[in-house]
């Protein structure tokens, strides 16, 4: 996991870069956030298209090609390291119309009674708006 922001209550916001970490967060949190970063990994290496070039340059700018175009998987951990609330956020953390950005706690509970501060410093980080409204999916349904 890669450390990306500070929030509140000595809580911080790490970014998923693996299938592992995605698996851990998903057993953690009990959702299922495994499932989407694996399939959003996959169709990211499926729209890669490398340069022309010797086989074994073929696959260098993959990795970063994938960083830039999955969505960002995020974990909202406390000082002890236990997962408090996950996050998909746009490619790069970039505004993006078309993408529903979701963030949500364990069994997807809302995170926003409770981490409502460490979810605002995540938006100042990335200059997002991550409002309730907006972020989690399950506002209407009583989950």
């Amino acid at each position: 996991m890669q450390f990306v922001c500070d929030a509140p209550n000595r809580a911080a916001w790490f970014r998923i870069e693996t299938e592992g970490e995605a698996q851990i967060e998903s057993e953690e949190m009990r959702h299922a956030v495994e499932k989407y970063f694996r399939r959003e990994h996959e169709a990211a290496r499926q729209s890669y298209r490398p340069n022309d070039g010797a086989f074994i340059e073929r696959d260098i700018g993959l990795n970063t090609h994938v960083q830039k175009t999955m969505p960002l998987f995020l974990t909202l951990r406390d000082k002890h390291g236990a997962a408090l609330a996950t996050a998909m956020l746009p490619p790069c953390g970039k505004e993006s119309g078309a993408f529903r950005t979701i963030i949500v706690g364990p069994s997807n509970g809302d995170p926003f009674g409770t981490h409502a501060e460490a979810i605002a410093a995540l938006g100042q980080h990335f200059a997002l708006n991550l409002t309730r409204e907006r972020c989690y999916p399950y506002q209407h349904y009583g989950v």
